[in-house]
């Protein structure tokens, strides 16, 4: 009985700490999350309060629309059209992001003179606003004026109109995302690397192994856990894709990025904060939310079979 009384008090006590956050969570999290999902099945504008239709039930009753538009959003062209854009975004980022970060992550944790400055100065980008970040690719991208092209006119090439065709204007979002983002997960990498045992590769080196078999037999295997993690934040960043689209693909005068670029949040944002549709914006928000879980939920299956947690 004393021992039973002890677990009590205990829990008690731990339940008291946890109360501020389980507050918060409830409060900030979870009520706004289950009220979007009611959203999502009214008609609600956004711009009327509550009281303007007498209360809830009044107001479920002359907003309620139920699944309808579920069922819009999934049988409109637009939906299919914002979802390819996000996939081909996704295609070309993830492959980029993870060579880059790697190659980043060997080079910073190689014992050169300066290492440690090195990795500050490649870290300001993630801690750059990205609209600042936007609007210096937007220039570096210009087809007249742009760094790159004169670059590639120095070879030669005639350089493509980026952002003004439909044709390059995603590969140029994806070209300013990487300089954003190889920082964040070249450091994650890098922590993973600075993980792994030297006795690894003394052995190796023992054995008469090369400095490619190594990084194949070795670094990649060791280092998949921390892969893997990259792998599931960068999908899931890329999936919420949003400010670089409309600032650096926003057409003059229409105040709305080219169809090529228009991706999944930046039509929740239009149809919440631009034509007040606040219910329809919940529904497309929450396809949104069963996209990016199937895509984790497949990437946690997969793992299976090429993450390597022994160490």
């Amino acid at each position: 009985m004393p021992h039973l009384h002890r677990n009590k008090t205990e829990g008690s006590s731990a339940f008291l700490f946890l109360l501020p956050s389980l507050s918060g969570f409830l409060i900030l999290s979870l009520v706004p999350v289950l009220g979007s999902l009611v959203l999502s099945l009214t008609s609600w504008d956004g711009l009327r309060s509550l009281s303007d239709f007498g209360g809830a039930g009044a107001f479920l009753q002359d907003q309620f629309v139920g699944g309808a538009h579920y069922a819009e959003i999934l049988g409109s062209e637009e939906f299919h059209r914002v979802l390819r854009n996000t996939l081909y975004f996704i295609l070309l980022y993830l492959p980029g992001i993870l060579v880059l970060s790697i190659t980043a992550a060997l080079i910073l944790n190689r014992k050169l003179p300066g290492a440690t400055l090195f990795r500050v100065l490649f870290y300001i980008p993630v801690l750059t606003s990205w609209v600042a970040g936007a609007l210096v690719w937007k220039w570096v991208l210009s087809p007249e004026y742009g760094v790159l092209n004169n670059l590639l006119a120095l070879v030669h090439i005639q350089g493509p109109g980026w952002l003004f065709t439909d044709t390059w204007a995603m590969p140029g979002i994806v070209l300013a995302s990487l300089w954003k983002d190889i920082g964040f997960f070249g450091l994650i990498i890098l922590g993973g690397l600075q993980g792994i045992s030297p006795t690894y590769y003394e052995a190796a080196e023992l054995d008469g192994a090369g400095k490619l078999q190594q990084l194949y037999r070795i670094t990649i295997p060791l280092l998949s856990p921390t892969i893997f993690f990259v792998l599931i934040i960068a999908v899931i960043n890329s999936i919420q894709l949003f400010p670089q689209v409309m600032v650096m693909t926003t057409t003059t005068g229409i105040s709305e990025p080219r169809p090529s670029t228009q991706v999944l949040v930046e039509r929740i944002y239009r149809y919440a904060f631009r034509y007040y549709k606040m219910g329809y914006a919940a529904a497309f928000s929450w396809i949104l939310f069963v996209i990016v879980f199937s895509l984790t939920a497949i990437q946690m299956r997969l793992q299976k079979v090429w993450v390597h947690y022994e160490s």
